[in-house]
């Protein structure tokens, strides 16, 4: 793949439209408590608004994805910019061009994050190489070279995302490894991926289980990023690991305090201004808090196989660390070597039809469609959510790519 340079060489002309100054808060109460708790903080947001009114010295990253950008480019903000430079893109045919200027505005929005606010800034890729190991190196690569001291590169869980994020790891690019659901996903991506961070999405953990009336919304998620905080732990223990635990999808400000000791809270703004409102402590570390589960009454757990999400079995500790020794060539290759294995269900085989069935769930599967094939072991809650979520992402990402194109016209 040919490196087109045209966003790198307008970054710092468009740079220069804008007149972001440096903005920082006095010392947030909240945020220092939790951050003696050994949880960095990080706000989950490209919004500058909400940032500006909540950044403070504790605060040492924003994480940012397809759909929070998405959001920040359907407000017009971008538009004038667009117009004007997409006759410098004219020579490219028709799909890559909308790719490049959405790369563009990925790190030109990111490097305004890191000049107005000075920490890290998580930037995601475009869901079009999700599957393409060769396009995740190749604009990881790019992403790290505009800015290397501040970008983190976000990188979903596919079978490409795993190998193309091994191979930003070997080059010294930190990696953001995102979509994550479950202990034992955490473990495959720290032991062969080797990204800088990897994450659980908790809130979207108890949303299954509400609204697919399997139980009750809170304790799930807790459980999950607690019990893989504990497992990288012993992961850097026996194998020198560096990977750090983020909480994501942070949806309920009581969730904070149940969250201290995990490595990093990337927290939405709302969720952080009704914590600063509400919250009065005390803060301690969670980590070896044991979760209770409510379960709606005639649940079988031993159907949803609820506990794939915080028990990694030991063939499965087994397999993971044979492919940490020996990463295979290609991402087929990987998903051939899980199934063979007997583990199936975490790059399952899915149908055409699945795949529309999962893009019009949304965020959350509708378990009653999936039922049968969890309880056979074919698939599972933390593979179908991984799914579910780059779905969405893919969604977010075609607006902003249809908004680009509509406003040059292509």
């Amino acid at each position: 793949m040919a490196t087109q340079n045209i966003p790198e060489q307008l970054l710092p002309e468009l740079l220069e439209r804008f007149k972001d100054e440096p903005v920082t808060n006095p010392s947030q109460p909240l945020f220092k408590a939790c951050s003696k708790t050994g949880s960095e903080i990080w706000l989950d947001t490209g919004d500058m608004e909400a940032v500006d009114r909540l950044i403070t010295p504790e605060v040492s990253a924003l994480t940012t994805n397809n759909t929070l950008l998405n959001k920040e480019v359907q407000k017009g903000i971008y538009d004038g910019l667009i117009k004007d430079i997409a006759p410098r893109f004219d020579a490219l045919p028709g799909e890559k061009r909308i790719i490049e200027m959405a790369f563009l505005l990925n790190a030109l929005h990111g490097l305004r994050l890191v000049k107005r606010y000075g920490g890290k800034v998580s930037v995601e890729l475009h869901t079009d190489v999700a599957h393409d190991v060769d396009g995740i190196l190749h604009y990881g690569q790019r992403f790290h070279n505009i800015e290397p001291d501040h970008f983190l590169i976000k990188v979903p869980l596919t079978p490409s995302g795993l190998l193309g994020a091994r191979k930003l790891h070997e080059k010294g690019i930190p990696v953001n490894f995102t979509l994550l659901f479950s202990t034992r996903q955490n473990m495959l991506v720290t032991l062969l991926a080797r990204p800088a961070f990897s994450n659980v999405f908790l809130g979207r953990i108890g949303a299954y289980m509400k609204q697919n009336h399997l139980g009750e919304a809170e304790g799930p998620g807790e459980k999950t990023v607690h019990c893989t905080q504990r497992c990288m732990n012993t992961l850097r223990e026996e194998t020198g690991a560096t990977t750090r635990l983020i909480a994501a999808s942070i949806r309920d400000y009581n969730q904070l305090p149940l969250l201290c000791g995990i490595d990093v809270l990337t927290i939405p703004p709302k969720v952080a201004a009704d914590a600063i409102e509400k919250l009065k402590g005390p803060y301690h570390p969670m980590t070896d808090h044991d979760f209770k589960i409510v379960y709606e009454p005639g649940v079988a757990t031993s159907e949803i196989q609820i506990d794939k999400l915080w028990h990694v079995t030991e063939a499965e500790r087994r397999v993971f660390h044979e492919l940490a020794d020996n990463i295979p060539d290609d991402a087929w290759e990987l998903v051939d070597y899980l199934r063979e294995a007997g583990i199936p269900d975490i790059f399952p085989h899915i149908t055409p039809m699945e795949e529309l069935y999962i893009a019009d769930d949304g965020k959350i599967p509708k378990h009653e469609r999936w039922a049968d094939a969890i309880s056979k072991g074919e698939t599972a809650i933390d593979t179908l959510l991984n799914l579910a979520g780059l779905a969405a992402f893919t969604k977010d990402q075609k607006e902003l790519d249809n908004r680009i194109a509509g406003l040059i016209g292509k």
